[in-house]
């Protein structure tokens, strides 16, 4: 049985994979773990240089050094410093095969796939003779590990952070998971069109009925601040709709509840039409905002 299923190289200021082992095998938990390297490979610039993720059957293990990051994926039955040690000789491998001025002018995903044969032939010195050819680098490797224990990363922190980083997801160009919204559907034009025109009515009633207030008296001033409120409303489904958020639903829920409230306090400067008009467009606005799906990651790694 195999013990070293997989290997990936990747670079780290941007996640760019440079190369990686051809997969012979394609059970469930091995296609999660490969799934897991493309979200680690986003987040390495803050890792540590050395660390590893547990599963059920299958571990990941990366170090990183010089701007490059080596992973494996290998069974749980394999002694960690024995995968340290294929991380250890794949990236010797590496650096003698491509300098960092190879590695910063990389614009493309897989740029080194020659490399392949050099893991293919680690991987079977490993899975065949159980280790390295020098019982001197396995020592050394396990001395390292009790000198300095090796982190466990939390998968779920890196998820996070990788989500919420960067606003609505939209992570760097190259290769990667670009997470996007589902194209703007005709309905979604028309209900930001009359969201903005709402935006827009609100903004001007508000604006004149506040002229009025500060010249003769305060009494309507909070007339001003409802429509004022609505306005600032109506311009955060619109932002709620184009891109993603955290929360959404939340959100969504919230503004729709403070439109209503709005509206239903302005009974006296609006007539009934107007408000079933004000809060049926916020309605539609958030029925689309909900009903927006982000769409599929693209699998560009091929991993």
């Amino acid at each position: 049985m195999s013990l070293i299923l997989f290997a990936f190289v990747v670079r780290v200021r941007d996640g760019l994979p440079l190369s990686a082992s051809t997969d012979f095998e394609h059970n469930h938990e091995l296609q999660e773990r490969k799934h897991q390297l493309r979200t680690i490979s986003k987040a390495l610039a803050s890792l540590p240089d050395r660390g590893s993720i547990e599963g059920q059957h299958l571990n990941t293990y990366f170090i990183s050094s010089e701007g490059v990051s080596y992973m494996t994926v290998c069974h749980c039955s394999l002694p960690v410093a024995k995968a340290f040690c294929f991380l250890e000789d794949l990236r010797w491998e590496f650096t003698a095969c491509f300098n960092t001025t190879d590695v910063a002018l990389a614009a493309r995903p897989y740029p080194f796939l020659q490399f392949d044969s050099t893991i293919q032939r680690l991987k079977h010195q490993y899975n065949q003779s159980g280790g390295p050819a020098l019982e001197v680098t396995l020592a050394e490797v396990q001395e390292d590990l009790r000198n300095q224990p090796l982190q466990i990363i939390n998968l779920d922190e890196i998820e996070f952070t990788n989500g919420t980083a960067n606003g609505y997801m939209e992570q760097n160009p190259g290769c990667g998971l670009n997470v996007r919204l589902e194209p703007v559907t005709p309905s979604g034009i028309l209900s930001l069109v009359l969201n903005i025109m709402c935006a827009a009515l609100n903004l001007i009633r508000g604006v004149h009925l506040a002229e009025y207030t500060f010249q003769d008296d305060y009494e309507s001033i909070w007339n001003v601040v409802a429509f004022l409120l609505a306005f600032v409303c109506c311009l955060f489904q619109c932002h709620l709709y184009l891109f993603h958020s955290s929360l959404k639903k939340q959100k969504s829920f919230t503004l729709l509840a403070v439109v209503v409230l709005c509206n239903l306090y302005l009974l006296g400067p609006r007539n009934v039409w107007q408000l079933v008009f004000h809060i049926s467009v916020a309605s539609l606005s958030t029925g689309l905002i909900l009903t927006r799906k982000v769409q599929d990651r693209t699998n560009d790694c091929g991993v």
